[in-house]
């Protein structure tokens, strides 16, 4: 494995703990979190920004140029995972089974829609 891609193994990993843990913190009343849940999962965000950055100068690739295309790539991307994320909180936790799969199946077409736009990015 090159070193790069440890790197950003080890970056992705951190960042999707902090995002995931942030997603359930907010959305699970019970803990009483959500203002704490939304700070860990904006630090998940920018551990997951960083990787990409730290990985792309790892490989010698060029910065990414920061325009309409990108910027809409990021924030589709954050509204998937946003969506997936409440739709299994919703099958899981709350018993809202059918509105959370609908819910969690949006997420993963906000997801899929986000291939064509990320293969464009040089």
């Amino acid at each position: 494995m090159k070193k790069s891609n440890f790197v950003a193994l080890i970056l992705g990993t951190i960042g999707v703990v902090f995002f995931a843990l942030g997603m359930c913190m907010a959305l699970l009343p019970e803990w009483g979190m959500f203002n704490q849940g939304i700070v860990c999962g904006v630090i998940g965000l920018v551990v997951l920004l960083a990787t990409v950055l730290i990985w792309r100068k790892m490989e010698g690739k060029a910065p990414i140029k920061l325009n309409a295309k990108t910027v809409g790539s990021v924030v589709v991307g954050v509204l998937g995972a946003l969506l997936l994320g409440v739709g299994m909180c919703l099958s899981m936790v709350f018993g809202k089974m059918i509105l959370g799969i609908v819910v969690g199946l949006v997420g993963i077409v906000v997801l899929l829609m986000l291939i064509p736009l990320v293969k464009g990015i040089k």
